[in-house]
């Protein structure tokens, strides 16, 4: 349908949009201005604390520095309420007291029928409804009540009973006036081919009506009570109503709650929701009859970025689970994936809960493995490899599957935990598959050989320390907290580096914190930023930031002023860093190579190289100062890059101290 030019103009002119999205969000008052038209709010497409979610009423725009989401009142309503750009249109339209255009006559009367087709839906409901409150409904009302489902909450999810009988639901219909085509249509009946009368689709089940997103009853799933049906679960066939690959079971209210804070969880039919969401999982749905599609998948996006599929621990569950992998992969963004939490082998939620309660679902909840985890496992376990052919054959599944992803910074990332888990699987003298490592305890040494210097146990003041919360490597995480310093002091050069930055993996929780909200940041005032990072990360983050050394001495911080040199030693830091964790990561491959060969001289060398690459990152005992030099950074790279060939020559076997 096209509309009249201006209409659109008209409608936005007309409306609030401040008032549209109010009515999804809670504003922050601290940080809003209404008379402004500035409004701020956690957002409603995804789960956070802060707000982050930024509507300006005055141009009728809205934008998200978390999840980037942005549009007008229009695309707010289509996302929120998961409708088409036209029913949106009505929809607001409706609210700004303008009357839609004329339709067409076609579309009309398509809209007509949907409409008459809903209606017929809702009938059945109510009849279903009421035979479960009969006699006949007796053994299903019994059944309801061993599954712990008791009449408040059968009333709550509208569960009904199909009769034993051919024409049932037809017959009532019909004395209703309901016209053949749309009990037909509806999916309610099916025709005779021996020339008799429609027949009901469903018979002896007990009923579970299948809404949309907006409440209106599109279709029905029913469970057998004969044992001996050949259909356990039968859905509704497909209609101008229902499309099973585009629905899914209790939508409308998952994605209330999902929007308030709530998981998400995809389980895997009527039952598991049920049992959920009476258990106070609110957020959860499930799909229909199907694996979950690529719509379906999209669909659950729009609620939450991380969904759990939950799943039974048997094998048609895992077999559930990796194919959503396969589904998921080339989709995957950053911040938007789906995690797996896997249920004991024999148990389904329902079971679950009634043996451990909620608790019991939580603790599976909150173990759920990322995707990556779950790749893993679907190509390692039971499996042996104990031969270059073996594992060749392992590198070449896992690069097929990563191969899939096309966000590239988001495979970069892939490639790195595999690398990390094929480490701990090949080397099972340093903590893989069947190691027998004990924990590090204190006053254990540190280093090689006799004489090393024991580990003390960290004190109070350096637990809480930035540079403890880093996994090793003191210069990278110094290196980080100047770059990250030097881009809040002088927003203007994120663009120009942005590229490089969102590259870096950051070693610490905080350090990776502010560098999203650098990344999310789209002004050039440094100290609108440093608001931004103080109301998402903490004012104690900013402080611990530029309280280090190598901050306050830093050019750029000493020198705000001067945007030249802040971009000349932004640019040599971020190479610097860059050189140091590339030569790190070939030092470790060379390592994994020849791990199954160590003996005592081989033990020696390596200490000798660790030693001489720790003097290449100190500058030999100089007292070299992070900008002493304009060539400091290449300087670098080549005394790590020296390292480097003098533990591969060590490694060959070059006479030295200690060699066997």
């Amino acid at each position: 349908m096209s509309l009249p030019p201006g209409f659109l103009d008209e409608l936005r002119n007309r409306l609030s949009l401040a008032q549209v999205v109010g009515r999804k969000v809670m504003w922050d008052q601290k940080k809003s201005n209404q008379a402004k038209g500035d409004m701020w709010a956690p957002c409603p497409f995804h789960q956070e604390k802060s707000a982050s979610f930024h509507v300006d009423d005055r141009k009728g725009f809205y934008y998200c520095f978390g999840c980037h989401a942005k549009g007008d009142a229009i695309g707010f309503v289509k996302e929120t309420e998961n409708v088409s750009f036209m029913e949106a249109i009505e929809i607001l339209a409706r609210e700004a007291g303008m009357q839609m255009p004329e339709r067409d006559a076609r579309a009309q009367e398509k809209a007509d029928r949907r409409t008459q087709l809903s209606e017929v839906m809702e009938a059945a409901v109510g009849f279903f409804r009421l035979q479960l409150k009969t006699n006949a409904g007796a053994a299903a009302r019994e059944y309801l009540d061993r599954r712990g489902l008791k009449e408040p909450a059968r009333d709550r999810w509208e569960i009904g009973f199909a009769p034993d009988g051919w024409q049932g639901l037809w017959d009532h219909l019909k004395g209703k006036g309901v016209a053949d085509d749309l009990i037909l249509g509806a999916g309610l009946a099916k025709a005779s081919t021996k020339g008799k009368a429609p027949y009901d689709v469903f018979r002896n089940r007990i009923m579970f009506p299948i809404r949309d997103a907006r409440g209106r009853a599109i279709a029905f799933g029913g469970r057998a009570m004969d044992p001996a049906d050949k259909a356990k679960y039968l859905n509704s066939p497909e209609t101008e109503l229902f499309d099973k690959g585009r629905s899914l079971f209790n939508h409308g209210p998952a994605r209330e709650a999902a929007g308030k804070g709530q998981p998400l969880i995809v389980a895997e039919g009527y039952m598991d929701v049920i049992a959920l969401s009476e258990a106070g999982f609110k957020a959860v749905v499930a799909p229909l009859g199907t694996a979950v599609t690529e719509t379906q998948l999209q669909m659950l996006w729009r609620m939450t970025p991380e969904p759990v599929i939950a799943l039974d621990g048997d094998a048609a569950g895992i077999r559930a689970a990796m194919r959503v992998i396969d589904l998921a992969l080339p989709m995957l963004s950053a911040g938007q994936s789906v995690r797996f939490a896997v249920l004991p082998e024999g148990l389904d939620p329902d079971d679950l809960i009634k043996a451990q309660g909620a608790a019991g679902m939580e603790r599976v909840l909150e173990a759920a493995m990322p995707l990556v985890q779950l790749l893993w496992r679907r190509e390692t376990e039971g499996k042996v490899f104990d031969s270059p052919e073996r594992r060749a054959a392992l590198d070449a599944a896992l690069g097929a599957a990563i191969g899939k992803i096309q966000d590239q910074n988001l495979k970069h990332h892939y490639e790195q935990a595999l690398k990390d888990l094929k480490w701990q699987l090949f080397n099972p003298r340093r903590g893989g598959q069947g190691a027998a490592r004990k924990p590090w305890q204190p006053g254990q040494t540190r280093g090689f050989g006799k004489g090393a210097a024991p580990i003390l146990p960290p004190t109070a003041h350096t637990k809480g320390s930035l540079l403890a919360a880093a996994s090793g490597h003191v210069d990278e995480v110094l290196r980080e907290a100047v770059i990250l310093a030097t881009l809040i002091v002088h927003p203007r050069l994120i663009e120009t580096f942005e590229s490089a930055f969102e590259r870096i993996h950051m070693a610490t929780p905080e350090h990776t914190q502010i560098q999203n909200v650098i990344l999310s940041y789209h002004g050039e005032e440094s100290e609108a930023l440093r608001t931004e990072i103080a109301s998402r990360c903490g004012a104690q983050s900013l402080e611990k930031l530029f309280a280090l050394n190598h901050v306050t001495i830093a050019p750029p911080i000493r020198r705000a002023d001067d945007g030249e040199l802040a971009a000349m030693c932004l640019a040599e830091e971020l190479a610097k860093l860059d050189a140091a964790r590339g030569a790190r990561r070939e030092i470790a491959e060379a390592t994994a190579e020849i791990d199954a060969l160590v003996d005592e001289g081989l033990t020696w060398r390596l200490s000798e190289a660790t030693r001489a690459l720790d003097e290449a990152r100190r500058g030999k005992g100089e007292d070299k100062g992070l900008y002493d030099r304009a060539d400091n950074g290449v300087l670098l790279a080549r005394e790590e890059r020296a390292a480097l060939e003098a533990l591969l020559k060590l490694i060959d076997g070059e006479p030295g101290k200690g060699s066997s």
